[in-house]
């Protein structure tokens, strides 16, 4: 195969990007920009989302059985290089940004137009992300979204000519 073929042909799947986080029953936090999420199930309401495999999120997220996504809105660019980061969590914030506790404890970002909490279903372990299955529990929108609610997201190819995934 050829790697370049291959890597062009990946990258042109549409990525939204989200901040996922979770926190132990200990109190440490965790959180990720990640781009690989989908719905998988209607009813129960199913997330999907790819978490590196050797990431603190990934093992927080097993240890505390939820997690929350924080969905992006457009303009957030600057949220989303935030998470690029390792955690830092801090008089109410973490990297900078403002959240709160959610129902089920997982961080709720302040700035974020959108976001679900999610009881873990299951870990897919394959690969070097794995899969996390996640039974949304809770939702929140603390503005109505305008227009079209996919729309209304913040993308990967707005964060940059040099930021890509896939290949």
């Amino acid at each position: 195969m050829d790697s370049d073929k291959k890597k062009s042909v990946l990258r042109i799947i549409p990525y939204g990007i989200y901040v996922l986080t979770a926190k132990s029953p200990s109190g440490d936090i965790a959180a990720a920009t990640v781009n690989w999420v989908t719905q998988s199930s209607f009813d129960p309401p199913l997330v999907v989302v790819a978490v590196k495999e050797d990431s603190g999120a990934l093992q927080l997220i097993g240890d505390s059985g939820h997690f929350a996504l924080n969905f992006l809105g457009k303009g957030q660019q600057d949220q989303a290089f935030a998470f690029f980061k390792p955690v830092s969590a801090e008089d109410g914030a973490i990297n900078g940004e403002a959240y709160h506790g959610g129902t089920t404890g997982a961080p709720i970002l302040d700035a974020a137009p959108a976001s679900v909490e999610c009881k873990l279903a299951e870990i897919v372990a394959r690969g070097d992300h794995h899969i996390v299955i996640g039974e949304v529990v809770d939702a929140h929108v603390p503005v109505a979204i305008e227009g079209r609610p996919d729309a209304a997201g913040l993308h990967l190819n707005e964060l940059g000519e040099n930021v890509f995934y896939g290949g």
